[in-house]
């Protein structure tokens, strides 16, 4: 990646890095708590989470009693994650400002390496995947957490839906190909990417990932904090356009949801586990 590419990266990811933390990494804690149990992640190991965030996944393995290192490329993300791991007392937890495409770690280093929804996003796939495998210790595990198929991320259609009804002419994000979030939503491409790695004895679990969502409010919130896509399609709005979405996005929600309780939305996710 071109020193331009990374700093344009890093700067976009900056700029969410504070809802995301606020709004979205306590949803995506409990999906990660779910998919380290593939990956056999015991008390001790040398574990390594890679486009970490907040520390979705790193805090949940950290718990686990694992020996963690969390990287990511947005130095206000690795504040945040050091905020909340300092907060739970986890000192079995270090962060790192790092290039998951360009790790700064020795080779065979961690008994298990991953990355929820993180080295799945990066334009040079191949690359970050080789990356985790380098780092990785032989007969060690790389985990990956990612999309299904966008279709089914329910949290996104319906947000996407309400947006068209309540902005005629908005055409939406480019579908092909499809945003990077959803490059590996088919489980046979994923199992092929980690094949491709260098890894063996792959794995493919799919599951449903619900979310609750208690006001329209609440999920604009972890929609447009949720990536630099969302936050820039939120931003080409109005503030009148962002209101009638909301209350576009409250009809659709009350109507899901019934009886006054929170909407859940559900969404495919992919969970690859290979050894290498």
């Amino acid at each position: 990646m071109t020193k331009k590419g990374h700093e344009k990266i890093k700067e976009a990811w900056d700029r969410i890095a504070n809802g995301f933390d606020e709004f979205v990494t306590p949803f995506t804690t409990s999906l990660a708590e779910r998919a380290l149990h593939y990956a056999d992640l015991r008390p001790g190991m040398q574990f390594l989470d890679v486009a970490a965030g907040s520390g979705a996944l790193s805090i949940p393995a950290a718990r686990l009693g694992a020996q963690v290192l969390a990287t990511d490329i947005s130095p206000v993300f690795i504040d945040r994650l050091e905020a909340r791991a300092s907060k739970e007392g986890l000192s079995n937890l270090k962060a790192r400002v790092m290039d998951g495409q360009a790790l700064e770690l020795e080779d065979s280093t961690f008994d298990v390496s991953g990355s929820q929804n993180g080295v799945s996003l990066f334009p040079d796939l191949k690359g970050g995947l080789r990356e985790l495998v380098r780092v990785t210790k032989p007969g060690g595990r790389v985990l990956i957490i990612t999309f299904g198929p966008l279709q089914k991320a329910e949290f996104i259609t319906v947000f996407i839906e309400a947006v068209r009804t309540a902005v005629p002419g908005f055409a939406g994000p480019p579908m092909e190909p499809p945003p990077l979030p959803f490059q590996l939503a088919d489980p046979e491409k994923l199992r092929q990417s980690l094949t491709e790695a260098g890894l063996k004895k792959i794995r493919i679990e799919a599951l449903t990932w619900s979310m609750e969502f208690q006001s329209a409010r609440q999920m604009w919130d972890v929609v447009t904090s949720s990536n630099p896509i969302a936050a820039g399609m939120a931003a080409e709005l109005t503030e009148d356009q962002k209101t009638e979405v909301q209350s576009v996005l409250d009809g659709m929600l009350r109507e899901r949801s019934g009886d006054g309780r929170a909407a859940v939305l559900n969404s495919a996710i992919n969970i690859g586990v290979g050894t290498k």
